[in-house]
């Protein structure tokens, strides 16, 4: 429990940096840290992946479209945690840095609504545990992480680009969904708003969307891989949490933009992408082609991040 946390971070912030992987001795598939207490990370192999769909969504009177649909090629291997960042391993960053994450945290009242919480009080009806993943943490949030487990391992730790996080997302599938076609398998491979999530006090109040006809067994957010890893061998990456990316968000796609490489800008971006949808999210956010798109500085209760490594320098 967070609780018990603090207790012994200042143990944990004196990690013992181990030897780092060494990219030609790697597999795909193959897992590693680089530090105890550090995220699990998976090797990635390149590929090539159709991005994007023709379906498109109205979200919060806007048109969101995913389009054009085009190819991408990952021409690098990579390394992605294994799962979303954790409380646990959020807290050791704030421990051995004192960082001041966002103090102020969102969530939907029918409308984005901000209600004072933070990474250790989003607002669940309890207090979060370590092995759940860190919410109510900004873009900035997460690129501060990265940049500490970079400097502590000597190793370039980053977000996802978005390509990279569909990439991974389809996992070699082209279909609506990554599981298929039939929205109500799901609960097989995720936390999503479905049965057990629609029956909560939360829920019942302020969501205006059917759930998913399955039960995954949690109401809300679930302990970091609950639910099978994909082919990639990565867990959570559709539901759970909404996942930040590297990229500031473009309107539509460029379709010059061919590889992993985000889109980047120099200082300020008004929206950057998320991606995977939540617990509480309606079931076609978590088709991996759709674009959440939000203020970099917006801290919410269903938003974290994963982790990216890279292997080649």
């Amino acid at each position: 429990m967070l609780h018990r946390l603090f207790s012994t971070l200042a143990i944990i912030s004196g990690i013992s940096i181990t030897q780092s992987a060494n990219a030609a001795d790697m597999t795909p598939g193959e897992t590693f840290t680089d530090c105890d207490h550090c995220p699990e990370m998976v090797v990635v192999p390149p590929g090539e992946f159709t991005m994007g769909s023709e379906r498109g969504e109205f979200v919060l009177n806007e048109t969101r479209p995913e389009t054009p649909v085009h190819k991408r090629t990952i021409r690098h291997a990579f390394a992605a945690g294994k799962t979303e960042v954790t409380n646990a391993q959020f807290g050791m960053f704030l421990a051995a840095t004192g960082y001041r994450p966002s103090a102020a945290c969102s969530k939907w009242l029918g409308q984005v609504d901000f209600f004072g919480g933070n990474w250790m009080d989003p607002d669940y009806g309890r207090p979060p545990t370590e092995n759940e993943p860190v919410v109510c943490v900004s873009w900035h949030d997460a690129k501060a992480f990265t940049t500490w487990l970079s400097g502590r391992t000597g190793e370039r730790y980053r977000l996802l680009s978005e390509a990279e996080w569909e990439y991974v997302a389809r996992d070699g599938t082209q279909s609506t969904w990554a599981w298929g076609e039939d929205a109500g398998l799901a609960c097989k491979t995720g936390n999503v708003f479905d049965l057990s999530g629609a029956q909560t006090d939360y829920a019942k109040e302020h969501s205006s969307w059917e759930p998913v006809n399955c039960d995954d067994g949690f109401g809300r957010v679930a302990p970091v891989g609950s639910f099978p890893a994909n082919g990639f061998g990565l867990h959570d990456l559709g539901g759970n949490v909404w996942e930040w990316n590297e990229d500031c968000s473009l309107w539509l796609y460029d379709e010059e933009d061919i590889n992993e490489e985000p889109n980047q800008v120099t200082g300020h971006c008004d929206l950057r992408s998320v991606k995977g949808g939540s617990w509480f999210s309606m079931i076609s956010r978590h088709r991996p082609a759709f674009r959440g798109r939000d203020p970099e500085t917006l801290a919410s209760h269903i938003f974290g991040f994963r982790v990216a490594r890279d292997l080649e320098q």
